[in-house]
């Protein structure tokens, strides 16, 4: 699995909450007795969730992917993020509801109006360098 970014605040909460569903998706779907959790296939797709976390020129302003004006996933990785949401998003409340309450109030914040210059994790990041 190629090396996740630290991802601070608010990208950091939404980074854990994608890492928690999958999780639980893969454990009911993917799992077999004795397998890590989670699959070859949710880690690439953790790994991918990081790495749009990470871009997101929203930075830390970020509103939840649903309500975001920009579709950064790929057709095929964002179909996948819809299934597996479907499946943890209501199971969130009873593993992770610390999470999924952080969530769904993430969800009523207003989207900002413009994108600010150089906002993303990965700018900051190399900035620092």
């Amino acid at each position: 699995m190629p090396k996740l970014h630290f991802l601070a605040e608010q990208l950091g909460s939404e980074f854990k909450t994608i890492q928690a569903m999958v999780n639980i998706y893969c454990r009911a779907h993917h799992h077999a007795s004795g397998e890590s959790v989670p699959c070859t296939q949710c880690r690439e797709f953790i790994s991918y969730a990081n790495e749009k976390l990470d871009r997101c020129p929203y930075g830390q302003n970020k509103p939840t992917c649903n309500r975001c004006p920009i579709h950064c996933y790929k057709k095929e990785q964002r179909a996948q993020a819809k299934v597996i949401m479907r499946y943890a998003g209501p199971r969130m409340l009873l593993s992770h509801p610390i999470l999924a309450i952080k969530h769904l109030i993430a969800e009523r914040r207003p989207v900002p109006k413009r994108i600010p210059d150089k906002a993303s994790n990965r700018h900051i990041r190399h900035a620092g360098k």
